[in-house]
């Protein structure tokens, strides 16, 4: 819905030709990609590891730490934001760019609000060690660097 349903009936994936607009709608292409290919691997962490899913309403039975989570906190988040930023690259459509925003927004909102504090109460100390380890939103390329040499 957030990544599909929404930008078509924003845009009904109709494009602005502008030719400027190339080099950007290759890169938007690369974010698409790179976004669907981080999703099914997120959630499937939360399957695996977590032997749980990201719903709150049946939340994993333990604290997910492992593949892209050991990098940033949030990667579906991540990922679905950087899926409506490239959809808006290859369409050249501002619209997508404030809706990427106002995604985020709710995101950042929603994991400040209630998925850390439930998070904190579930998991405590683990959870407060992960989360002064690893950033929220951007990894830092020190910490890829570390994991890259522990690997």
């Amino acid at each position: 819905m957030v990544a599909g349903a929404i930008p078509w009936w924003l845009t009904r994936w109709e494009g602005r030709e502008a030719p400027y607009w190339i080099p950007l709608r290759v890169f938007g292409v690369f974010l698409i990609a790179g976004g669907m290919m981080t999703i099914v691997p997120a959630f499937l962490r939360f399957v695996v590891e977590g032997l749980g899913t990201p719903a709150p309403i049946a939340p994993t039975e333990r604290l997910v730490v492992g593949g892209l989570y050991r990098y940033v906190r949030n990667p579906m988040y991540v990922a679905v934001t950087a899926i409506i930023l490239g959809q808006g690259l290859l369409l050249g459509r501002a619209v997508l760019f404030v809706y990427a925003a106002t995604i985020y927004a709710a995101f950042a909102s929603f994991v400040h609000w209630y998925e850390e504090p439930a998070l904190t109460r579930r998991f405590g100390r683990q959870y407060a060690a992960y989360k002064d380890a690893v950033p929220a939103w951007c990894p830092s390329p020190r910490l890829l660097m570390r994991r890259r040499t522990t690997d």
